[in-house]
């Protein structure tokens, strides 16, 4: 026989009558006095045998059990009245079995996939290929399928072209550490796994593709949390003679495309900020816009008070609240928070009916705290909390209350509020590495109006780089690329590189540039956290088929692991005893 006709999913009322033959695995087998029911389950879903005690092929399915592979043929008859299913696809009707073949046995397995949400979680990773049985698990990567698929169809609308990229290249700073990779027949030197395929895209920009695509592995050996994983795939973007406006437009364009084509959601227009307006409104890069009104800047007021310590503060912001009256404890709380996220405390007011009740009643009058909750917009009902303090601490602390307080009192709007940052710093000091480094990446284009300040104040050049925040999460980041060789060696020179070791380590770059290079920029976005979003998963584990734990192991493979001593001897490599 056949070893399937259709689907699980496809059996319903029209089939009615019809010979049928299904496969799958078993996933519940009941006895119901005499009368043996099996739910059969495919990748589609769930449909029901039931064998009556003179069939003979009882006795095949009262052997059946959990996780056994079988392929059943039978008539599809409608289900008694009452006996009807509305959870499942095909609950109207079950199959009455001719034939049933037992293609693979079972061992009980650890857990069973109906179950699996509340085993742990490195029991799951062990047994991984159990775990992806779980429909709401295995639904994520159809959500995926269909994403990428709607991204390809999108790029070949626009007429960008798909490229692979080496996954063996150089290993270059300014990023996170590389995954090294030694080669055998030139002793000594490594290759490194893409952190992405920066460099490449550029070339192909100036090769004259114009318009490049990729949905690329990439790998990069950093602290893992949550959201991130040691390998993972981005939506890779590079686009010629288009100015930054028009690459925003266009992205935004593929992510409404995405949404609706994947989760059937019509997106609005991506509001645009600066990264100085975000960390003044917002206390952050990635704002959550879902979390609530902005912070209020409060230091021009806070000016006229009498009270040094937020008068002279060099900048004092403002959390409101919003009907919100804290007890002695609640507020106790918020001040320790302050305190843990680095600020020295903070002050808090609550208007009453009977009047503003603060923390700071010993320093501030009534008429001063009149103008506060003036300043601050509030309401009878609203708390404001003050922070003071330098820039960015006082910001970045109040940004934080703003989004602890949302989660807390379960204030955070529903839905997708996405948004576009742009204008970041080009470069950040590092105090680790005592020097300058790029904010972003060391081939991101100055603002043009800033590069006359990069050899006096680097720290205030502002960049051409933009992201994509959503819900808070960063989903994208890009630029418009360095393009002109001079240009390219100016921002080397800032980060300290000298002319040899820019000649070693990008000579190759900036002679490309010098080759007939366009204007260009790009954008990488990542797939497995858009993924995590759209399917409401709390983990990029759970959109990854075969993931890493936490401190990057695979329990199912048990790697990383020990290799053969001739294989280090091949590539003439001594392991260094562990202190």
């Amino acid at each position: 026989m056949s070893f399937r006709t259709v689907w699980a999913n496809q059996v319903d009322l029209s089939l009615a009558g019809s010979e049928v033959t299904i496969a799958g695995w078993v996933q519940r087998r009941r006895d119901h006095g005499g009368l043996i029911f099996v739910d059969i389950r495919d990748r589609s879903g769930i449909v029901q045998v039931v064998v009556e005690p003179q069939s003979p092929v009882f006795s095949f399915l009262d052997s059946l059990r959990a996780e056994y592979v079988v392929s059943i043929s039978g008539t599809v008859q409608k289900r008694p009245e009452g006996m009807v299913n509305h959870e499942i696809g095909s609950g109207e009707v079950e199959i009455v079995p001719t034939q049933v073949k037992v293609l693979s046995q079972s061992k009980t397995p650890p857990f069973m996939p109906q179950e699996a949400e509340s085993v742990d979680e490195l029991v799951r990773l062990k047994y991984r290929y159990v775990d992806l049985r779980r429909p709401g698990l295995f639904n994520n990567f159809v959500l995926r399928d269909k994403v990428i698929y709607s991204l390809r169809t999108f790029f070949h609308e626009q007429g960008f072209l798909e490229v692979e990229t080496p996954a063996l290249a150089r290993s270059t700073p300014e990023g996170a550490r590389d995954f090294l990779v030694p080669s055998r027949v030139q002793p000594g030197a490594f290759y490194a796994l893409p952190q992405s395929p920066q460099i490449f895209k550029q070339l192909l920009m100036v090769a004259g593709f114009e318009r490049y695509y990729q949905i690329a592995k990439v790998f990069r050996d950093e602290d893992l949390r949550a959201d991130r994983q040691p390998e993972f795939t981005q939506i890779d973007v590079e686009m010629s003679f288009l100015e930054r406006e028009d690459i925003l437009c266009l992205m935004e364009m593929m992510m409404k495309r995405v949404f609706s084509d994947g989760v059937g959601v019509m997106l609005e227009d991506f509001p645009r900020m600066s990264w100085e307006q975000a960390l003044r409104q917002y206390g952050s890069d990635k704002p959550d816009l879902r979390a609530g009104e902005p912070l209020v800047d409060l230091t021009e007021a806070a000016r006229q008070l009498g009270w040094d310590v937020v008068a002279k503060a060099p900048h004092v912001v403002g959390v409101v609240c919003r009907r919100y009256q804290p007890s002695r404890k609640q507020l106790d709380q918020w001040n320790q928070f302050a305190k843990d996220h680095g600020a020295s405390g903070l002050v808090w007011l609550i208007m009453t009916e009977d009047g503003i009740r603060t923390s700071a009643s010993k320093w501030l009058s009534p008429d001063e705290l009149s103008r506060i909750a003036e300043t601050g917009g509030m309401c009878s009902g609203d708390t404001l909390f003050m922070v003071a303090g330098a820039k960015p601490l006082a910001f970045v602390v109040a940004g934080q209350m703003r989004l602890e307080f949302a989660r807390q009192e379960n204030r955070l709007e529903s839905g997708w509020k996405f948004l576009w940052v742009t204008e970041f710093p080009l470069f950040e000091w590092s105090e680790d590495e005592n020097r300058l480094v790029s904010a972003h990446h060391p081939f991101t284009m100055p603002m043009a109006e800033d590069v006359h300040l990069l050899s006096s104040n680097p720290l205030t050049v502002r960049s051409e780089a933009y992201d994509v925040v959503l819900n808070g999460i960063e989903l994208a980041s890009g630029s418009l690329r360095i393009y002109q060789p001079e240009v390219q060696e100016k921002i080397f020179s800032v980060l300290g590189l000298s002319h040899d070791e820019i000649n070693e380590k990008f000579g190759f770059l900036i002679q490309a540039f010098q080759y007939g290079a366009p204007p260009h920029g790009g954008i990488a976005f990542g797939l497995d956290r858009l993924i995590m979003l759209m399917a409401g998963a709390k983990s990029l584990r759970d959109v990854i088929a075969f993931p890493k734990t936490a401190r990057g192991t695979d329990p199912l493979m048990e790697a990383p692991a020990p290799v053969d001593p001739r294989q280090l001897d091949e590539l003439g490599i001594q392991m260094k005893p562990q202190s």
